[in-house]
């Protein structure tokens, strides 16, 4: 499980400072939640949207709500908090449900690597078998100039991104299996591509990226089965 205890509804106000939003509980109170995403989060919460929050037992926390998930007025699921795709991805490998990414014996998480100082989400190992190092991204942003359904990364200029790229072109250069994930974590999205109108650097390492032989893989997650009032959405 992704959560320890069922997710609470509320509505939101606004988001503010990058992580705060104002929402109003089921009660009608007013409160201040924590919203763990860095990104600008276009499109994943507009003031009137259905948001979905987990309550911390950390009594010494000055916020005990953290934002999960967004229901929008279009009906669209989407996870914002970022940290939980590394956890839904694991999960996902643990449990055999990324193809791609099967027959490995071991997993192990935030291992450093490359010249860059850099830390990969999840090392895959086996004896006799080329390791394969595997870069998380979250992918929330659904725009549609083009074709329904397109999903883009990232959301706005990461030079951290960018940073990943390099090392993932280094470590196949090496001889090592490189795999950049997309967790789409949006249920409108259905494709993923560099935002080549937001970060065009990143962009273009993207596409040397693919050219070194590093692979792209998206996963998409059942993310209802961690809601609550699902009926919200036949409303």
């Amino acid at each position: 499980m992704i959560f320890d205890t069922p997710l609470q509804t509320a509505t939101l106000i606004k988001r503010y400072k990058r992580f705060l939003a104002d929402v109003v509980l089921e009660d009608a109170t007013e409160t201040t939640i924590y919203c763990a995403n860095t990104g600008a989060m276009t499109g994943c919460g507009s003031a009137g949207d259905t948001i979905f929050y987990s309550t911390s037992s950390n009594k010494k926390r000055k916020y005990q709500y953290t934002w999960e998930f967004t229901l929008t007025q279009k009906k669209h699921l989407i996870c914002v908090n970022t940290a939980k795709a590394n956890a839904l991805v694991a999960q996902a490998i643990e449990q055999q449900n990324i193809p791609e990414l099967l027959g490995y014996q071991s997993c192990k998480a935030e291992v450093k690597y490359g010249e860059e100082n850099s830390r990969i989400d999840f090392l895959l190992s086996s004896p006799n078998k080329a390791d394969c190092y595997v870069e998380v991204k979250s992918c929330t942003l659904l725009d549609e100039r083009e074709q329904a359904g397109d999903g883009y990364f990232p959301d706005a200029v990461t030079t951290r991104g960018q940073k990943h790229l390099r090392e993932l072109i280094e470590m196949k250069q090496q001889g090592f299996r490189s795999v950049l994930l997309f967790a789409i974590l949006h249920s409108g999205i259905q494709r993923v591509n560099a935002a080549h109108f937001i970060d065009k650097k990143y962009t273009d390492l993207f596409e040397e990226a693919k050219t070194a032989g590093v692979e792209v893989i998206l996963y998409k997650p059942d993310l209802s089965i961690y809601t609550v009032g699902l009926n919200l959405f036949e409303k």
